[in-house]
């Protein structure tokens, strides 16, 4: 748009990328960054530039972290006896504001989803087997959001660790069908945890 310098215009373009941002919002925000004092613009991008430079993935669990390992465990007061396993980092942080779970996580990187070519290599099953494997696990909770592809990929977890001696449980269907763990709010995430079921059970 000729009424906007070329900087302008490629932020309103890089704002507009961002989930659930229009033209409209990136603009305002745009206007917003324009106003505002430098050492909040420099603050901003020095967030950003942190997160990608700083941020990545706990070489235990694949949660987010800063160093090798993230915050929950390296904690020596998680309960290590109890996994759940979710799919994406920001499920960690949707089970943690509940308040009513202390165990450890490990997070898959997604859901198999055979039509759009994931499969069970492209989840990060082998280092959960390997976690399970080392005999400290006794219950592992599949905290995967209701719909086709989080009961799909329950039931091949469920398979994979089927030879191991362990409680294998998922959250109860207090959550809606066909939700995703986004829209659960704290309450209905630890009434789910409290209510969970043995795999088999809930498939019958």
């Amino acid at each position: 748009m000729d009424a906007y310098t070329e900087s302008m215009e490629r932020l309103i373009v890089a704002l507009g990328k961002l989930p659930g941002i229009g033209r409209r919002s990136a603009e305002r925000m745009a206007f917003y960054l324009l106003d505002a004092d430098k050492d909040e613009v420099d603050a901003l991008a020095e967030s950003l530039h942190d997160l990608k430079t700083k941020v990545g993935r706990c070489s235990e669990c694949g949660s987010m972290a800063e160093g090798e390992r993230c915050a929950i465990c390296a904690s020596d007061r998680r309960d290590r006896s109890r996994l759940c396993v979710v799919e994406k980092p920001k499920d960690v942080i949707r089970i943690e504001a509940t308040g009513g779970y202390n165990g450890l996580y490990h997070v898959l990187g997604g859901l198999l989803a055979p039509m759009d070519g994931v499969g069970p290599e492209h989840l990060d099953l082998d280092r959960l087997a390997a976690r399970v494997a080392a005999g400290e696990i006794q219950e592992v909770i599949l905290a995967l959001s209701p719909t086709a592809e989080g009961d799909g990929t329950a039931l091949a977890v469920a398979e994979r660790l089927k030879a191991y001696k362990l409680h294998v449980t998922r959250l109860a269907r207090g959550l809606p069908t066909g939700a995703t763990l986004d829209y659960a709010n704290p309450g209905m995430l630890s009434d789910a945890l409290r209510g969970r079921q043995n795999v088999d059970e809930s498939e019958s």
